[in-house]
């Protein structure tokens, strides 16, 4: 009979090699799938993990599929970090949006000429209001009611999807847009200034490497964060340390609301330019598994942000080209994080045969 015993002290290198194991064995079964479906493993692996890569254009196109699941891991490492279990950066993500495009509508009806530049902090402003205040209810009612926060921020996530359609369906209806559920396309001085002349990729990803930055400064060498992360695994030692642990609640879910909403303003501020049903690809789910392949560490949510993206850019270049099914990319997405959680559950336990009597 085989049992798990667990390791002494599982080493520090095993802990950073893990995730890479865990891409090896996903990139291994993506292989098999891709067999199993009739493709040819190598040409199908090339276009899926190598094609992102292929010239300036492509890596433009990555490092802004990566900016939002950049800003949204951020605070999701934060509160995991903090034993506060945010599942809902998606609905914060949709109330960043929404707030930055009511901005950007009011803007655009009042036929603004400012600049770009000049409209940006405005709309980054207005998007972590929106995305702080949605978490804040989360952080009420697990502060007053001692509610769940994984099933009310989840909860909250449908409500702000149903929030957006209602908008978009309704009083921000273009009515010219030919009765598609949409905004009106913003003005040109309310998009987000671009990096490149003929690259999609903004200035929200300088941004969130500065965030990144800024984030790990506050984890890592300021006396709130510490507090932070001692009192998420150890609250009775935080307890007798005197730190509080309802400002433990309302700092890592405000901070993990804002940055979500940020990234909802520049997106849709940004390459959408308007407000539709559809203002998120799941960037606030998908955040969930940078954040854990990133070992919940600012600088690694940036790396496993850019091997996500890889993913979902891929998974639409396997679709136009090898003629591979569009969900792929969440096949990956779920392969890559089950093969982490087995590296990780070996790492810190050991598999022992044991003799029956």
């Amino acid at each position: 009979m085989i049992r798990f015993e667990s390791r002494p002290s599982p080493s520090a290198l095993m802990g950073l090699l893990s995730p890479v194991i865990a891409l090896a064995l996903t990139v291994a079964i993506g292989g098999g799938i891709f067999y199993a479906l009739g493709k040819d493993p190598g040409r199908a692996l090339a276009v899926f993990l190598v094609d992102p890569f292929d010239g300036p254009r492509a890596l433009a196109e990555l490092a802004l599929k990566a900016t939002p699941l950049v800003l949204c891991s951020l605070g999701l490492a934060l509160c995991f970090r903090s034993n506060i279990w945010n599942i809902g950066a998606e609905g914060q993500f949709l109330l960043g949006g929404i707030t930055a495009g009511g901005v950007a509508l009011l803007a655009t009806n009042a036929g603004t000429t400012v600049s770009p530049w000049a409209f940006l902090p405005v709309a980054l402003l207005a998007g972590a209001l929106g995305g702080a205040a949605w978490a804040a209810i989360v952080a009420l009612l697990r502060d007053r009611f001692h509610a769940n926060e994984i099933l009310v921020s989840l909860m909250l996530v449908y409500v702000a999807n149903l929030f957006l359609s209602w908008l978009v369906f309704g009083p921000w209806k273009d009515p010219h847009g030919f009765n598609f559920p949409q905004t009106v396309q913003f003005a040109a001085a309310t998009e987000i200034p671009r990096l490149f002349r003929g690259m999609r990729v903004n200035a929200g990803f300088p941004l969130s490497l500065v965030a990144a930055v800024a984030m790990w400064l506050f984890m890592f060498r300021t006396y709130r964060g510490m507090q932070l992360q001692v009192g998420g695994p150890a609250p009775l030692a935080a307890r007798y340390a005197g730190f509080s642990s309802r400002a433990a609640i309302w700092t890592t879910l405000l901070v993990s609301g804002g940055l979500a909403g940020v990234a909802g303003a520049l997106e849709v501020t940004g390459p959408m330019g308007q407000l539709t049903p559809h203002v998120s690809m799941g960037y606030g789910f998908t955040a969930i598994i940078v954040a854990f392949v990133g070992r919940l560490h600012p600088l690694g949510c940036i790396l496993s942000s850019l091997l996500l993206s890889t993913f979902l850019i891929g998974g639409e270049l396997a679709q136009s080209r090898v003629g591979l099914p569009s969900a792929l990319a969440g096949v990956f997405q779920g392969v890559l994080l089950l093969s982490l959680l087995a590296c990780d559950a070996l790492v810190h336990w050991r598999p022992r045969l044991r003799r029956s009597p």
